[in-house]
């Protein structure tokens, strides 16, 4: 009888994998899903469809590098109990929000006590705001700060977030900073002088024009009437009246407090290759690990917004290195990797020895991954990993397979590698201007690969 359901819980697996997995044209903006931009997120019926049929209502669904909290928003919707850890200070933050229980009427009444003293300080204090500006980082912050934002921009972030920062609850303060960063990192890259935020590429404008139409950047460019010229050009807008709107369409997106009636979600600080979970814990696994390399630099555009709220260039620098996928090679255990996995680096080593190095590294970390998903895992049950491809120097990075590859020398059976065709826009892929479609950053990201691990019972 046990055999019999392994099979049944195996040929779902295999059915949910060979179905259309795109979702394109369907509506992932619901529930809270759209608070926060963040770069090459899957959409969330993705990991609703294998909830909804490898698990049963309050079972334990983990995502161990949440992200932006799909899986875990998805699992709280569903009845399930959603754990999810990430190191990324703002997939924290963002996550956290997401899944949490909040009074509408209570933010509603905070948010515009925020955006009426924010108004008023910028109006009658902006030269104290000035000071404080000044004093308030570090120089290659304040640097960093200066480059990238216009003053008039600056004072009025700074108002804002002091007014956020007198909020003594945590979980409400939480909300507005949300909030307040959704301002910065969009795809437009928002109130600064950024393009592409959300696409994790960002470059500075070509010609930016203030509010009030001066030109602040670009003088002798904005004569020019060039496409690209034109394309290159921003006119900033007010962050109050941007926190404003952005405000009311998270107001709107709240989840109703029944909905977490029976279970809740838990989300930490923690780190995918050493997991503070015990053994055979976890009913279901739903994740998406980096790109190999920082294909998709998650704190280039999270550091836009990190910045406002504490934290110093140079160290989101070093939290940048403790990233999977990451460029640096001091002090990492190199792990002995399986046979195809070691010739896909071999190859890229043929063309560029120091990628076929960064890319043993992310296939080490990724080892250590799966061991530790391995071990959380319940036996019988499913790890399902979504991950992209990457081709450097010409030479495919074969991710897929080699993840498949290590993820069977681990233990895990692989049902099946199903495949969905990305959506680039929605998902904020990074794309460019003019940028040629055989460029590496186009080979890269046409395609997801569902990767369906089993755990066999011993």
């Amino acid at each position: 009888m046990g055999d019999n359901r392994n099979e049944d819980y195996l040929q779902k697996m295999i059915n949910v994998l060979s179905q259309d997995l795109s979702f394109h044209n369907t509506d992932s903006s619901y529930a809270s899903h759209s608070f926060h931009p963040f770069p090459a997120k899957f959409p969330p019926q993705l990991p609703r469809k294998f909830i909804t049929e490898l698990t049963a209502p309050n079972e334990i669904v983990l995502d161990p590098m949440v992200g932006s909290g799909t899986t875990i928003l998805e699992a709280s919707l569903l009845g399930r109990y959603g754990i999810g850890f990430d190191i990324d200070p703002l997939a924290l933050l963002i996550s956290q929000v997401k899944v949490q229980r909040f009074n509408k009427y209570q933010l509603d009444q905070i948010g515009n006590e925020i955006i009426k003293c924010a108004s008023t300080s910028v109006e009658e204090d902006a030269e104290n705001l000035a000071t404080e500006l000044k004093n308030r980082w570090d120089l290659k912050t304040q640097e960093f700060i200066d480059y990238w934002f216009a003053p008039e921009i600056q004072i009025e972030l700074l108002a804002l977030i002091n007014e956020i920062e007198k909020i003594t609850d945590d979980t409400i303060r939480a909300f507005f900073r949300l909030t307040f960063s959704s301002v910065i990192i969009t795809k437009s890259g928002g109130v600064s002088y950024a393009f592409d935020l959300a696409h994790t590429r960002p470059h500075r404008a070509k010609v930016v024009i203030s509010q009030q139409g001066e030109i602040l950047l670009g003088q002798d460019l904005e004569e020019k009437s060039s496409a690209r010229i034109k394309l290159l050009t921003k006119k900033l807008r007010s962050p109050i009246t941007e926190f404003q709107n952005r405000l009311e369409r998270n107001l709107n997106g709240l989840l109703e407090p029944a909905i977490f009636d029976e279970v809740a979600s838990c989300i930490k600080h923690g780190d995918v290759q050493n997991l503070p979970l015990d053994n055979e814990s976890t009913d279901l696994i739903v994740t998406s690990p980096p790109y190999a390399s920082n294909a998709i630099d998650y704190m280039r555009a999270h550091k836009f917004s990190l910045v406002w709220l504490g934290y110093m260039i140079d160290e989101l620098g070093q939290k940048r290195k403790e990233y999977i996928g990451g460029e640096s090679l001091a002090g990492i255990n190199f792990e002995g990797l399986p046979p195809k996995t070691q010739e896909v680096v071999r190859l890229v080593s043929q063309k560029d020895k120091r990628k076929s190095r960064i890319l043993h590294r992310y296939y080490s970390e990724m080892t250590c991954v799966l061991q530790e998903m391995f071990r959380v895992l319940k036996s019988g049950k499913a790890a399902i990993v979504v991950v992209g491809n990457s081709v450097w120097r010409g030479q495919s990075t074969e991710t897929h397979t080699c993840i498949a590859d290590i993820g069977e020398s681990i233990g895990f059976h692989v049902a099946k590698i199903g495949v969905r065709n990305l959506d680039r826009n929605r998902r904020m892929l990074p794309m460019g201007f003019g940028s040629s479609q055989n460029s590496q950053i186009q080979q890269r990201m046409h395609k997801d690969y569902i990767i369906g691990f089993y755990k066999p019972k011993v």
